[in-house]
């Protein structure tokens, strides 16, 4: 069975697979071409790469270098960035918080009401680091989060205020991550993600790396949308450790096969005769 690209991945989405999977720290630019030829098997067409390949350079998150006549693309710093934030979220923080200490991180602003645009990409930071809008301007996220990644660069970071905390015994802390978060949206996804990838049998393709790549940006997706809230505050049926054990065991199996086609299609070149550029 091939699969076909799922209406909700974005070919950016994609391609920020591939260069997190092929390219980040390795100190090696990728073809165009190459890039175009993967993203085919996914379905996604050639204008729909180079349009995406564009607008990420026009973002600052890829730099064009042409050898003769072919042309490769190289991670800025900014990119880099993002792709090792994937990266741990992926491989390293996982998608279950098993060993919470009971600590919450606090966070309060009161910005004007003229700053609807501070407001809104500061909601829009909270909600990619985990945090969840519990009432008003107060937001709330599981154990010690690094706020000062999180607030870097922010306007009006001088009228913020964080904390740290414990909840009462009394509190209903169940009913709390409700307020706080989607929780049953959360759980949607984890649930969507195993009906589709969860038998590995039915996964299969003669395509790895496209099966590889589609299941990774699906995965590094769902992920992203969920704060990692502490389990025994959840239902006992929540499905998160069910879905990362599916998406190990078949990325796990497609990776030999997958790494080998990289090899071939991706035409990744080293950087270091070009270091000085």
């Amino acid at each position: 069975m091939t699969h076909d690209i799922a209406p909700s991945v974005k070919p950016q989405s994609v391609l920020l697979t591939v260069l997190g999977r092929y390219v980040l720290d390795r100190d090696v630019m990728v073809s165009t071409t190459g890039l175009i030829d993967v993203l085919a098997s996914l379905g996604i067409g050639e204008h729909a790469t180079r349009s995406t390949l564009n607008r990420m350079v026009k973002r600052g998150l890829l730099n064009r270098h042409r050898v003769g006549r072919q042309t490769y693309m190289v991670l800025t710093p900014r990119l880099t960035e993002i792709l090792r934030d994937g990266h741990v979220r992926i491989w390293r923080t996982g998608a279950v918080e098993a060993n919470w200490d009971g600590s919450w991180t606090m966070l309060t602003f009161s910005f004007p009401e003229s700053w609807q645009r501070q407001r809104h990409d500061l909601r829009a930071r909270l909600q990619w680091a985990g945090f969840g809008s519990l009432q008003g301007g107060l937001w709330i996220a599981p154990s010690t989060t690094n706020v000062r990644e999180v607030l870097d660069g922010v306007e009006g970071a001088d009228r913020i205020r964080v904390f740290r905390s414990r909840a009462d015994a009394e509190t209903d802390i169940p009913a709390m991550l409700l307020d706080a978060w989607d929780v049953a949206g959360i759980a949607a996804l984890y649930r969507d993600f195993l009906g589709r990838w969860g038998d590995a049998e039915r996964s299969r393709s003669h395509d790895a790396l496209a099966v590889q790549l589609l299941l990774v940006t699906e995965w590094l997706d769902v992920i992203r949308q969920d704060p990692r809230l502490p389990v025994e505050h959840l239902p006992a049926d929540w499905p998160a450790a069910a879905a990362q054990r599916a998406f190990h065991e078949l990325h796990d199996q497609l990776d030999a096969v997958a790494r080998a086609e990289a090899v071939d299609r991706l035409e990744l070149r080293s950087l270091e005769p070009f270091a000085e550029h």
